[in-house]
């Protein structure tokens, strides 16, 4: 059965136990009533009649100074060491402050930290159009580092965005002017180095407080339908570039080769040169010696020279001596097969042929030779 039944007053929960019904609290006088709590907390005294409360000098003092204190507080900010901070004095740049522990008026300034260290990356690509009128698929990437933070934040809305938008259209103006092969093969050191020109003749202007640290072209691809065709062109250029490395090898190592032999035969004919001279001087320096002898005795010199030059002679000939005299018989000798034996003996028997080489010596110096000797002399003179 409800509360609020007829005939079920005394259910009534606004009803004061021992009086009539007085209807819910008024919110007058629940706000009084905190208010004279939180006022006893801080020490404040009613002004009588259940009336407004004030807060005692004391309780304010230690309000204001617990305020103080947070707010000092709250000023602190550290700024790490590859940063540099933008301190905003009510929205307008003030200055900028170095790494370490600082203080700032809160709710007046603000600090925005920038990076001023790190280097960061930024990638560009798509399929672009050549100067021959070519699609290719290029991948570029930079890397740059913030130079001036306040240029950096306020020259324009987003430095890296601003710096993405340029790099792309630099990417495609220079790819727009170069050729396809060029782009593939040879030319990649080229367009890297245009991309990286055009770049800082772009963002120039604009004072977006960066630096362009590198330019790396990542990759250069044709599309798919040709990209076979292309291949095998990549490949015979590479075969090109090797056999002429392969030749220029070649060639440095042939070349010392030549020197070399030029530089033997240069000395061997300064050899020949220098031997021809010293036996031209012996000569001379021989028949100067010989000249005063012959004009003092011309026969005795000239027979002395005769017997030198046959000893000479004969010391690198086969010699067959034989006896004509005291008979009338003729001896045919094979002279062929006795010089064929001996050149077997003295290849064989090299002590041998020593021996035979020196029986004409002991052969001359017989008195019958050495007669025959001397009539075969006067008989030649």
């Amino acid at each position: 059965m409800a509360w609020n039944e007829p005939g079920n007053n005394d259910k009534d929960p606004w009803k004061k136990k021992g009086g009539n019904n007085q209807g819910p609290p008024d919110l007058d006088d629940l706000l009084k009533d905190l208010g004279q709590k939180f006022g006893g907390f801080f020490g404040g005294k009613s002004t009588g009649g259940g009336k407004g409360k004030s807060f005692s000098k004391v309780g304010i003092v230690l309000a204001l100074v617990v305020a103080t204190i947070a707010y000092v507080f709250s000023g602190f900010y550290t700024i790490k060491e590859a940063e540099q901070g933008i301190v905003l004095r009510f929205g307008q740049y003030a200055t900028a402050v170095e790494p370490g522990l600082r203080w700032k008026w809160t709710f007046a300034e603000r600090v925005i930290p920038v990076d001023i260290q790190s280097t960061r990356d930024l990638k560009a690509a798509g399929f672009m159009l050549t100067q021959d009128e070519n699609v290719v698929r290029v991948e570029m990437q930079i890397q740059y580092r913030v130079t001036d933070p306040r240029n950096y934040v306020f020259s324009v809305t987003n430095a890296d965005d601003s710096l993405s938008q340029s790099l792309d259209s630099a990417l495609r103006y220079v790819i727009g002017h170069a050729k396809m092969d060029d782009i593939l093969t040879r030319g990649r050191e080229q367009v890297r180095q245009s991309v990286w020109q055009e770049l800082e003749k772009i963002i120039e202007p604009y004072k977006l407080g960066l630096i362009i640290v590198d330019v790396n072209f990542k990759d250069a691809r044709p599309p798919e339908e040709v990209k076979d065709a292309f291949d095998d062109a990549i490949a015979a250029q590479e075969d090109e570039v090797r056999f002429l490395r392969e030749a220029e090898a070649y060639a440095r190592g042939l070349e010392p080769k030549a020197r070399g032999r030029v530089k033997r035969m240069e000395q061997e004919a300064l050899a020949h040169k220098e031997q021809v001279v010293l036996d031209a001087k012996g000569a001379v320096a021989r028949f100067e010696k010989i000249l005063p002898e012959y004009q003092a005795a011309p026969e005795v010199t000239r027979q002395r020279m005769y017997l030198t030059t046959m000893e000479k002679v004969y010391s690198n000939t086969s010699k067959v001596m034989v006896d004509v005299e005291g008979g009338n018989n003729m001896m045919y000798l094979p002279l062929d097969k006795i010089m064929q034996q001996q050149n077997t003996i003295n290849r064989n028997y090299p002590t041998a042929s020593q021996s035979i080489n020196q029986q004409p010596s002991s052969i001359n110096t017989s008195p019958s030779s050495s007669g025959r000797s001397d009539r075969f002399n006067n008989g030649r003179n």
